[in-house]
């Protein structure tokens, strides 16, 4: 098959998105996500992907892994996660960030167990 025609068959991945490339909430690589209700099979009016990300989220995933699963931009899945969650068909996990005092110390604990598990 010759480069012209592989790349006209291929879809772009960001005509999912409508050309957007922000998601309107904050995800990050590490971000959880999960369906609002796993017993619930998607909506038939969602567009392919995103009965696929719905389906991938009955158990819960960083937006990380459903990139990596659909094999489609970082942003990308972000865009269309934060698509499903405004329609309340996902929940965004808190992330911690390390923002915070309190997120901070989590994080230094965390490291502090890391740092011992590799002396």
């Amino acid at each position: 098959m010759s480069y012209r025609r592989r790349r006209s068959t291929r879809i772009r991945p960001y005509t999912f998105t409508g050309g957007r490339t922000r998601s309107r909430h904050p995800l990050m690589v590490q971000t959880l996500v999960s369906t609002a209700d796993p017993s619930n099979d998607p909506p038939p009016n969602l567009m392919p992907e995103s009965q696929r990300i719905y389906l991938l989220c009955r158990e819960t995933r960083s937006v990380a892994e459903v990139a990596a699963e659909l094999d489609i931009p970082l942003g990308v899945a972000q865009v269309l996660l934060s698509d499903l969650a405004e329609l309340g068909l996902v929940y965004i996990h808190p992330t911690i960030t390390g923002s915070s005092p309190s997120e901070n110390q989590v994080l230094e604990r965390a490291l502090r167990g890391l740092e011992r598990l590799f002396q």
